[in-house]
């Protein structure tokens, strides 16, 4: 009897325990539910010059038999790879990206019941390569077509640090957030308490021209890098009161 009384002052303590807590508590919330808030987004960019670049070349070669036209292909990227390499480009910047062997046919006259007949085959080979050093890109292009490229374009620009860039532009966005908070907050005859919660609005990234089409004929290759931005949004919501 005396255990079980034991435990039965024990539950009521804890019982009365909680009560208080939970009506401690229910001011806190109600407060906090009656809090104002302001919502604001940041928008920041953030720029840089290119210091890398990738692109795609590679060879098409076409013959009476498949044999002879991956023989012939073959050779030809062989060379194409090898004059790759000779411009400093290291082999893990150097990645098979394409290859296919097509029959090609016969177009039938008009009219004609004649059926399609295979009169050769075409071998395409594509590898992408990338350039970590821009100073020798156009060199690079020029040695490629004297190697035998027929091939070449998605010529994209880039820079190797892109997280640093990407940064710089999600603290432009939280700056631009904070102005915006300042200002709004002092026109409302309101003043910043604290900021209650900070979140990217959106999936920022770097924004960069589209690809460039290369002509696989050119000697002098002139190439302009420009430049690219990264954008980022940002939310800020703070607590305000009135000044």
């Amino acid at each position: 009897m005396i255990v079980r009384r034991l435990h039965q002052q024990a539950a009521a303590v804890l019982l009365m325990s909680l009560s208080l807590a939970l009506s401690a508590a229910a001011p806190a919330r109600a407060q906090e539910a009656g809090r104002t808030t302001l919502s604001v987004v940041g928008a920041g960019e953030a720029s840089a010059v290119p210091d890398m670049a990738t692109f795609s070349t590679g060879v098409v070669a076409a013959a009476k038999t498949a044999e002879e036209a991956l023989a012939a292909n073959s050779k030809s990227m062989a060379d194409l790879i090898a004059a790759i390499k000779e411009t400093g480009i290291e082999a893990r910047d150097i990645a098979t990206s394409g290859f296919s062997i097509q029959p090609q046919y016969s177009q039938p006259p008009q009219n004609s019941r004649e059926a399609p007949r295979v009169t050769g085959y075409e071998v395409r080979n594509t590898v992408t390569v990338k350039v970590r050093d821009l100073a020798r890109l156009g060199a690079l292009l020029d040695r490629m077509v004297q190697a035998g490229a027929n091939q070449a374009g998605g010529l994209r620009f880039g820079v190797a640090d892109s997280g640093a860039l990407e940064e710089k532009a999600r603290v432009a966005a939280l700056q631009d957030g904070m102005a915006q908070a300042k200002v709004l907050a002092e026109a409302a005859g309101m003043r910043l308490v604290r900021l209650r919660r900070i979140a990217p609005a959106e999936r920022g990234g770097i924004v960069s021209p589209a690809p460039m089409m290369m002509k696989a004929d050119a000697r002098a290759v002139p190439m302009e890098a420009g430049e690219l931005s990264a954008s980022a949004r940002i939310s800020l919501v703070y607590d305000v009161e009135p000044l």
